[in-house]
């Protein structure tokens, strides 16, 4: 209780600072920053690095694939990816029945699904990363990550980087172009994107693991044919 009163006594004091310092002045007191421990900067930086790389996954994967933010009605690829991670409307997608994470990835390879599969298929991934970090882009000192769920995202990370090289619809052909295997130039920039998505979650993991003391309950399955786990 005493602890409490403290903190409390804190926070009254550091909003008293906060509102007697003028605008402009770089020593002025963040409230925010006194409720946030080491490990919710940390958590903090790897959930907001996750969603830059998702950016620019989305960016790549429009250049390779642009009829797709036509099919999504948007005038550019520019407007699709601002539109999508301006966040105004919750990381919705049309047509999709409220769908989001890896319920969302599954629409992005569906044989009938005729809309945006680019859009379908990063805010699918985007709004698992957030769930498996509890839901929040904020972290404050009473916060708790579940570590298990950052560990199924890493795997969830890997199945969603196999399908999307190997995925094709009933013609035979690739329902996404991404890493370029063939051919004088070789690219696999997104398998890269996807290896640096697969460690921070990872690592992320080991650090609330090592936080909570809670143990991770490793998942051993073959990429091909596995299923997203639960998240």
């Amino acid at each position: 209780m005493r602890g409490f009163v403290a903190l409390l006594m804190v926070l009254l004091l550091a909003g008293c600072v906060a509102t007697e310092t003028k605008p402009g002045d770089t020593s002025s007191f963040n409230l925010k920053s006194i409720a946030k421990s080491d490990i919710d900067m940390v958590s903090e930086y790897h959930l907001n690095s996750s969603l830059d790389y998702l950016r620019t996954l989305m960016v790549k994967l429009y250049k390779r694939n642009p009829k797709e933010w036509r099919r999504g009605g948007f005038e550019s690829m520019e407007a699709a990816v601002a539109r999508l991670f301006a966040n105004e409307q919750g990381w919705a997608v049309p047509n999709v029945g409220g769908k989001r994470g890896t319920a969302l990835i599954e629409e992005a390879f569906r044989e009938d699904y005729g809309h945006d599969r680019v859009l379908a298929f990063i805010a699918g991934l985007a709004t698992m990363s957030i769930d498996a970090y509890g839901g929040k882009t904020e972290f404050y000192m009473f916060d708790s990550i579940e570590p298990q769920s950052l560990y199924n995202a890493a795997r969830n990370y890997e199945i969603a980087a196999w399908r999307l090289g190997h995925s094709r619809n009933v013609r035979g052909e690739l329902f996404l172009l991404s890493n370029a295997t063939e051919g004088r130039v070789i690219n696999l920039s997104y398998e890269r994107l996807f290896g640096k998505l697969i460690a921070s979650h990872d690592l992320m993991a080991k650090i609330m693991s090592d936080k909570t003391n809670r143990t991770i309950k490793g998942v051993i399955q073959r990429v091909a044919g596995a299923v997203f786990l639960p998240i």
